[in-house]
């Protein structure tokens, strides 16, 4: 179970590891694998797992959606503005609008150039 939480990237709360080992019962290998399923669907639909995953893709989707490129292009290799943005998001807990990123976007020089006024 810990790998999983560490491959999903984030340290579980007591209570959600021990969620994830109790969907073994008294099983004392992985060979289940309907509780194996169970455990990684707990670890999957975690809440902390998702906002994590939704501020990525909702990042990603800005660079595909409004400068229509990959964020490590030439313009700006090695993620430095996608981890930038990403940062930004997540310390205003997910609120692009707080976050000002679309506006930020729309307004860079970036897309201005490539795409209107």
């Amino acid at each position: 179970m810990d790998r999983l939480f560490a491959n999903a990237g984030f340290t579980p709360s007591g209570t959600d590891r021990n969620a994830a080992i109790a969907e073994f019962g008294s099983v004392t290998n992985t060979n289940d694998i309907a509780a194996r399923a169970r455990a990684l669907r707990d670890i999957a639909e975690n809440p902390i797992l998702i906002s994590q995953e939704f501020n990525r893709a909702f990042v990603l989707m800005e660079y595909f959606g409004y400068l229509r490129r990959e964020p490590n292009d030439l313009l700006d290799p090695g993620y430095a503005g996608y981890d930038f943005w990403l940062t930004k998001l997540n310390q205003f807990n997910g609120d692009f609008q707080k976050a000002e990123m679309v506006k930020a976007f729309i307004s860079s020089p970036e897309y201005r150039q490539r795409f209107g006024p």
